[in-house]
């Protein structure tokens, strides 16, 4: 039988990832949620609104509704504070809440209690007491916090207590000016740390990191095993470091969760969300990991909703279906599922050759339309496409025609991805 995961807040970068990373596995149903409507609306299938925040006194009893209504099986947390109050509260959820025991998550969930919890164990920043014999430049930053949000670099004793008086929360730590890494891991139900691969964070934006490759190196397997014998782990985790003035590695945070990038890991083979939930199944995990060089680049990505009915598609083939002699990908991907969602597609062209050879000789199947109409030059369009219906064609006076004639959508090859 399927698994039944919950995931929330399901739009963070967190959710998308784990969204990205299960929606493919025959052994999983996917859920989102989140409090406040975000992209998750048109990432997940089967997205629920309405949470309460973390922070309210009904958040837990309105996840265990969602737990009852839906038969969750696992939850996985995919923001720092969601993973707090879920540990914490795992007693009062019939769902597996997915991360560390509560005690290594209330340690990570603060800078200062990580610190002055491995600072014997591995390298932690200096933190200073404010005063004005402190080696400037510093970086401050919440103990409680995530990605770059709240952070100040400052210059002078009177930067910094200016951020303070902003701020009482902020660390004042050591500046680290060079590279900057993060370990993703895993740890397996009898404690093993089966897994940790370093990234550089080459780009970061908004505490993100947007570029990474992964790096090489025997001491970051070493810090990862020392953290995962001093604290208690199971399934993802991630750690960050980050270079001091003297190119020694110094632990910024720990994290016992997701991260957004962890994809890169993904690509390789180690899909570190899918192997938590077969972890937390009690069943025995192997890493499969390709030894290929790789780098991963995020950006903004496009999503849409429409508001359009249609039973029918109708497209072209010349410059549309095929594009400078090739298959276009895209478009057969969503004719593809259109033909899954029981619409009929049909092949409407003026193309001068034999349209069935050339279907054939470019290996698209004829079975897949519907029906193929072929046309002289002279003819219209307009006159064979039909109501309930959409109708994507490269000419825009093809598509001119069709839609003052019968006002329904009609596409552009470009705008094809707001279909899917």
């Amino acid at each position: 039988m399927k698994k039944n995961i919950l995931v929330f807040p399901c739009g963070t970068e967190i959710g998308l990832e784990i969204n990205r990373a299960l929606k493919y596995s025959k052994d999983i149903e996917l859920y989102g949620a989140s409090s406040i409507d975000d992209h998750g609306v048109f990432e997940y299938k089967n997205y629920i609104s309405g949470v309460p925040m973390v922070d309210s006194e009904d958040f837990i009893s309105a996840v265990e509704e969602i737990v009852q209504n839906y038969k969750i099986d696992f939850i996985f947390p995919a923001h720092d504070s969601a993973v707090l109050s879920l540990a914490r509260n795992q007693s009062s959820l019939s769902a597996t809440v997915i991360t560390s025991p509560p005690e290594t998550v209330e340690i990570c969930r603060s800078k200062k209690r990580t610190y002055d919890f491995l600072s014997k164990t591995v390298k932690t920043p200096l933190i200073y007491d404010i005063s004005d014999k402190m080696d400037f430049p510093v970086f401050m930053k919440p103990d409680i916090g995530q990605g770059s949000k709240g952070t100040v670099l400052a210059d002078s004793f009177k930067e910094a207590e200016l951020a303070l008086s902003k701020d009482k929360s902020l660390l004042t730590l050591e500046y680290l000016p060079y590279k900057e890494y993060t370990v993703d891991c895993f740890t397996n139900k009898e404690g093993e740390l089966t897994f940790s691969q370093a990234r550089e964070r080459l780009r970061i934006v908004n505490g993100i990191s947007v570029n990474s490759k992964p790096v090489k190196n025997p001491e970051f397997i070493s810090i990862a095993k020392k953290i995962n014998d001093k604290l208690s782990f199971r399934g993802v985790w991630f750690f960050q470091l980050k270079e001091d003035k003297d190119h020694n590695l110094t632990l910024l945070e720990v994290a016992p969760r997701v991260a957004g990038t962890m994809a890169l890991c993904r690509m390789q083979g180690v899909n570190l969300p899918l192997l938590s939930i077969y972890d937390r199944m009690d069943l025995d995990v192997a890493i499969l990991k390709n030894d290929f060089e790789i780098e991963i680049d995020r950006a903004l990505a496009n999503k849409y909703k429409l508001n359009i009915k249609y039973d029918k598609v109708y497209v072209d083939f010349d410059d549309t279906i095929i594009l400078d002699d090739k298959v276009n990908p895209l478009l057969m991907g969503f004719l593809y599922k259109c033909k899954m969602q029981g619409k009929q597609v049909i092949l409407i062209t003026k193309h001068i050759k034999n349209i069935k050879e050339s279907l054939n000789h470019y290996e698209i199947a004829e079975s897949l339309f519907d029906e193929v109409i072929s046309m002289d030059k002279i003819d219209e369009k307009n006159d064979i496409v039909m109501e309930n219906s959409i109708f994507i064609d490269d000419s825009f006076s093809e598509r001119r025609k069709v839609l003052e004639k019968l006002r329904i959508p009609v596409f552009d090859v470009s705008e094809i991805v707001e279909l899917m």
